[in-house]
């Protein structure tokens, strides 16, 4: 039982770094409807961009804040370039805007970089285990993972009150539930549209900070985001809660899996196991955990 336990603790840890690549969809989404499929990439360029600043001498806090900046620009040029260009259009070619935007982003890092592996350290952060509790309850939990779980809780709150007590937030929720009668009363779409964008830069530079610590400044970064359609999928494409349950249910299931069920199947179960999760969600809730029926008339 104590293995089984630490078995399920490292994956639920494991589901909170899906979680932040989902959130950036998430929020997206929520706000203008649009898939974005580039969202892996900006996670890979936030990654490399971070690293790049590094090395050029300049200390871990000037670096964040210079990467952070580099995000948000990133994110209101691509409102203002890919988005706002293709309102009105049809969701599958808004869908393949994002795709080429993804090709676009990584040749620019790489262009600016390039493309060796880069390692990432995190000051004060080592991915070893917690002593007190190897000593307390015999369960090795990586130091690392336990902090990527409080800064992706930091982060879940921050965008709660972001959502509900602001502003701005409450203005995004009502573009999100009407984009028309959101712009009757006078909301300014473009405005909202161009923060979500920056917001999910900054998202997107949270996620590529923990993966790129965890697994080193690469390429392989931008195909993080395919292990987060299975978070959304499950937890629901709207929802900011679903990501992050989401995440914890994919990455609890895919560790379990891994252990019990892959030595019946020969390993490797947890390149799939996810995907078949996410496709029986689709077969008896489509709509995810979190997420709303919508029914359109035809």
């Amino acid at each position: 039982m104590q293995f089984f336990f630490e078995v399920l603790i490292g994956g639920l840890l494991s589901g909170v770094m899906y979680s932040l690549v989902a959130l950036g969809f998430v929020l997206i989404y929520k706000a203008s409807g649009v898939f974005n499929f580039a969202q892996g990439a900006m996670v890979f360029f936030a990654a490399l961009t971070f690293v790049g600043v590094m090395e050029l001498g300049a200390p871990f806090a000037l670096a964040l804040v210079i990467t952070f900046l580099a995000m948000v620009v990133l994110g209101v040029v691509t409102e203002k370039f890919v988005l706002r260009p293709l309102v009105n259009q049809p969701q599958i070619t808004l869908f393949m805007a994002t795709i080429g935007l993804a090709f676009l982003i990584e040749g620019l890092a790489q262009g600016v970089w390039g493309a060796s592996v880069r390692g990432l350290e995190i000051p004060g952060i080592q991915d070893e285990p917690i002593q007190w509790a190897m000593d307390q309850w015999g369960i090795g939990i990586s130091r690392f993972d336990l902090f990527a779980a409080g800064v992706s809780a930091v982060l879940v709150s921050v965008l709660a009150v972001f959502f509900n007590k602001t502003r701005v937030g409450r203005a995004l929720r009502a573009v999100a539930d009407d984009h028309q009668a959101a712009l009757a009363i006078g909301i300014p779409l473009q405005n909202i549209w161009r923060i979500v964008w920056a917001v999910a830069g900054f998202v997107a530079l949270v996620a590529g900070l923990m993966w790129g610590a965890r697994n080193g400044v690469q390429f392989a970064l931008t195909f993080v985001a395919l292990k987060a359609l299975p978070v959304l999928i499950i937890g629901g494409f709207e929802s900011v809660a679903g990501a992050i349950v989401g995440g914890l249910i994919i990455g609890a299931a895919e560790k379990l899996g891994e252990v019990y069920l892959g030595p019946m199947v020969g390993g490797g179960i947890e390149g799939w196991f996810p995907y078949v999760m996410a496709l029986l969600f689709l077969l008896v809730r489509p709509e995810g955990l979190f997420g709303e029926r919508h029914i359109d008339r035809v």
